[in-house]
């Protein structure tokens, strides 16, 4: 059985499955947001330049990521343990490819932007 895009979820008021697909991509914006903040904090620690504050900062910023990191693997591993139990798959919508073709979906086709980015002939 496919599954369908979050688009036409919405469109047939498909409520489990709109619940699903946000679940799973506020897993992922959550991960790729604290792999970001690990870069940024390691980005300031090398431009610290020595700076006790600027380090500590650093520092603060990078536990901070990790944490996020860490809960944000736990709550994949409790909302899939939850989810099977409640009939929910949420599992199997944590997929980067789905979530960038979710996104193309949206922003094209019925969106009111042509093919040319937007901007429209007078023709």
């Amino acid at each position: 059985m496919e599954t369908p895009s979050i688009v036409e979820a919405a469109q047939n008021y498909d409520i489990l499955e709109i619940i699903n697909r946000g679940f799973a991509y506020a897993i992922i914006i959550a991960g790729f947001l604290s792999i970001i903040f690990i870069f940024v904090g390691g980005i300031s620690f090398i431009l610290s330049g020595g700076a006790e504050d600027k380090i500590k900062s650093a520092v603060s910023t990078i536990r901070y990521a990790i944490i996020g990191l860490i809960i944000t693997i736990l709550a994949v591993v409790i909302v899939g343990t939850v989810g099977k139990a409640m009939g929910l798959d949420i599992i199997k919508y944590i997929d980067f490819g789905q979530v960038i073709e979710t996104i193309k979906s949206v922003t094209s086709g019925d969106g009111g932007m042509s093919s040319s980015g937007g901007v429209q002939s007078l023709d």
